[in-house]
């Protein structure tokens, strides 16, 4: 991805990674369209950053499908999308009252990022270079006791992204998966299980954007849930997560 002449379009990006992912490609010299819900939050980044923005729903398909042909209208350069929307919730699953936050969940981390993909990726396709970079989580290999519907969800992203990658092979469309540790955002209403600094991640994640060196953008602070099932750890690093809430 060339991280310092793109049009990027980012999907839940009015606060925390997306937010921050899209500051950083601006001031790298790309084109950043952000995606949200509440049209005052996006008009006040307008105003503050110049992004282009978007209202979107990536849990409403009409609302998908209108603000894709918006973003690619109004910029026919488009050349990168990120699906970054999520929504991470608590569970107890020994509460049949649970099923509410999963299917929200679901509705909106991985039905929400195939609807996205089917959205842009006709017009990526015709683009003589595109990017298209799908959100997963360090949870996708080693599940969050807490959040069981969550990781699930980023498992479904992980899975279907190398699938993607596969049926795009020889297409000018190069997939890319970015797989966050816990970073300290609001995801959950406050610092997440005292992750790594925002300013770290985005510092990492931008160089290995730069460096074109993997499909996987992978921080070192994953590296241990990526790689956990290779390295026999997968059992230990999800008993200690549950023993601590993290």
């Amino acid at each position: 991805m060339d991280t310092t002449n793109s049009t990027v379009f980012i999907s839940g990006a009015t606060s925390g990674l997306g937010l921050a992912l899209a500051q950083r490609l601006q001031s790298a010299g790309s084109t950043v369209v952000i995606g949200g819900r509440r049209q005052d939050r996006l008009d006040a980044l307008a105003a503050e950053h110049g992004f282009g923005t978007v209202v979107i729903d990536v849990a409403d398909a009409d609302s998908i499908a209108t603000a894709a042909a918006d973003v690619i209208d109004r910029y026919p350069a488009l050349d990168a999308v990120v699906t970054m929307s999520g929504i991470m919730r608590n569970e107890d699953l020994r509460d049949p009252g649970h099923i509410d936050d999963a299917l929200e969940t679901v509705q909106t981390n991985l039905v929400g990022t195939i609807r996205l993909i089917d959205a842009f990726l006709p017009h990526l396709l015709t683009r003589p270079a595109a990017t298209l970079i799908t959100v997963s989580s360090g949870l996708a290999f080693v599940p969050l006791t807490a959040t069981p519907t969550y990781s699930a969800t980023k498992a479904g992203v992980h899975s279907y992204t190398q699938a993607l990658r596969q049926q795009l092979v020889g297409s000018s469309v190069e997939v890319l998966e970015l797989a966050p540790p816990a970073v300290q955002t609001d995801l959950m209403g406050g610092a997440d299980f005292g992750g790594m600094p925002l300013d770290a991640f985005t510092d990492e994640v931008m160089g290995l954007l730069e460096s074109g060196a993997a499909p996987e953008i992978l921080v070192q602070n994953v590296q241990p849930l990526r790689w956990a099932e290779r390295d026999g750890t997968h059992q230990q690093i999800l008993e200690a997560m549950a023993g601590r809430g993290h």
